[in-house]
């Protein structure tokens, strides 16, 4: 799939950011999921893990050797978002940019979507 048609847009940091932590766990080859799922302070939590399969369901986006899913109730959620790294010194991370989300607690872990 290509980046135009997948619904999260994933920057050129956070590539990099997956491709090294993938190579420096050993995860090399594997793949990386995000989504959401219910929980945290505001309703959903944002789920970023390394996988090594993907379900049939799966929306896959591919850069070279990365593979990243997403399953297509969690695209719902992130339609038009921005997963970013921020490469901040305190609490620096992965973080989405999520126009879905009506309220987001402190640490960015955690969102309200628009349609509750």
């Amino acid at each position: 799939m290509s980046l135009s048609t997948f619904p999260v847009e994933i920057t050129p940091e956070a590539i990099t950011q997956m491709r090294a932590i993938l190579e420096r766990k050993g995860h090399a080859g594997d793949f990386v999921r995000i989504g959401v799922k219910g929980g945290g302070c505001s309703g959903f939590e944002y789920v970023i893990r390394f996988e090594s399969t993907a379900r049939e369901s799966d929306l896959v986006w591919t850069d070279g050797d990365l593979k990243v899913l997403l399953d297509p109730k969690s695209a719902e959620f992130l339609a038009g978002s921005k997963l970013i790294w921020t490469g901040n010194l305190l609490g620096g991370g992965f973080g989405f940019e999520n126009p879905n989300a009506s309220r987001s607690c402190g640490c960015g872990v955690s969102f309200t979507p628009k349609s509750l």
